[in-house]
């Protein structure tokens, strides 16, 4: 059977009631679907209303359905009326043997007959009728396509709009505006995708603890070239702690080994010079773990396409953000983190550990700027899937 590329648009009610991880976890956690990428929107009305029509047309069966939800994200996912600030809507692709069949059976119907927790909108949404038997309150969680043909329409238009309205939407209206709001970066590492699992939703949870809100969101693999300047201040801060990680382990080394122990000068210059050692040593292991690769394995010339593993990254914005994400995360090592934190959920050691934040606003700027945190790769992925300009087959 042939691939198939589906989409999922979590909704922008869903977004800000914090409930994009459990949804997250649903789709990740119950399909074997390949998660190929994610972007965040604040649509415009043009968006908006060329979405609107595709849903309308008459391609999948009854149009009493494509009619309610028509109407719901020409109410739901334009930008305020009063203020012209876009709401935040994020999409995810996934790719797979009958992927659009397995997203919308993962989502559920969008009356939301059921009730029962089965699926997504019976867990998330509503579909409420007064005694008449008329809607009175619609709100279907999220969005995806019923058939290929439909799912094609939407995913080409989409991918028209990924740079002009994607990307990391600072300015939409359930983000807090003002000079004291922080972007923080969090990296979900490698090891919430060695399986199909719910972990990476999960973490995304957890964190909405913070009160922040995403505004930013990127499905990639690290390239080596990325992982060496990401983690490249690593080096200096382990060479210089060495001592203080190591000193009393090689000391008691020794003295198991030989029956004495190191003069303190002795220590001192035996660090110095093993220091440099372990950091490079750390370091070929960190770039391993997140891009598949030691850098000395790949090319120069191939180091900034080398990586084959992957990572999500999520931009978070609010007052004081890296203080509450790296408080959420918990300490580096997961043995000394608090019950409850990511890190002790999730993490199995310093480097196995579920995720990054970064320690600074300055950082959190170097580090989106490295990985591209706005860069779209929605339109790469939908023009290789079918092949063609988007421009040219959103018009046919």
């Amino acid at each position: 059977m042939p691939k198939e590329l589906a989409y999922m648009l979590i909704n922008p009610y869903t977004i800000s009631k914090s409930r994009t991880g459990g949804v997250i976890s649903r789709v990740i956690g119950r399909s074997d679907l390949n998660f190929v990428a994610a972007r965040m929107y604040g649509p415009s009305q043009a968006l908006v209303q060329e979405y609107a029509d595709i849903i309308r047309s008459k391609d999948h069966g009854s149009s009493t359905a494509s009619d309610l939800i028509a109407d719901y994200v020409l109410k739901s996912y334009a930008p305020d009326a009063q203020t012209g600030r876009p709401k935040r809507v994020m999409l995810l692709l996934f790719e797979g043997e009958d992927a659009i069949s397995k997203i919308w059976e993962l989502t559920g119907h969008a009356t939301v007959k059921d009730g029962s927790g089965r699926s997504i909108r019976d867990t998330y949404g509503d579909y409420i009728v007064d005694d008449k038997g008329e809607v009175s309150y619609f709100e279907p969680a999220v969005l995806v396509a019923p058939s290929q043909r439909r799912a094609m329409a939407s995913l080409q238009l989409w991918a028209r709009y990924a740079a002009s309205d994607g990307g990391i939407i600072h300015h939409a209206g359930d983000v807090p505006l003002g000079d004291d709001v922080e972007s923080t970066l969090v990296m979900l590492k490698p090891d919430n995708f060695q399986v199909p699992s719910s972990r990476a939703g999960s973490i995304v949870d957890i964190l909405s603890t913070s009160g922040l809100r995403i505004v930013g969101v990127k499905k990639f693999s690290m390239t080596v070239a990325q992982a060496s300047e990401f983690y490249g201040p690593v080096v200096e801060a382990l060479t210089s702690k060495f001592k203080a990680i190591g000193g009393e382990r090689l000391n008691h080394a020794i003295v198991q080994e030989f029956g004495f122990a190191l003069p303190p000068d002795v220590l001192d210059d035996v660090c110095q010079r093993l220091g440099p050692l372990f950091a490079h040593s750390q370091f070929d292991e960190i770039v391993q773990f997140m891009t598949g690769f030691r850098p000395h394995e790949v090319l120069e010339e191939q180091q900034p396409f080398a990586g084959k593993e992957r990572c999500l990254a999520l931009v978070y914005e609010g007052r004081n953000a890296v203080q509450k994400i790296r408080d959420i995360l918990g300490p580096t090592d997961p043995s000394k983190a608090k019950p409850g934190s990511v890190r002790r959920e999730f993490g199995s050691n310093i480097m196995v550990n579920a995720a990054h934040a970064s320690d600074s606003p300055e950082n959190a700027q170097r580090e989106m700027a490295i990985i591209k945190a706005d860069e779209d790769t929605i339109r790469l992925v939908v023009e290789a899937f079918y092949g063609q300009t988007v421009e040219g087959a959103a018009s046919a």
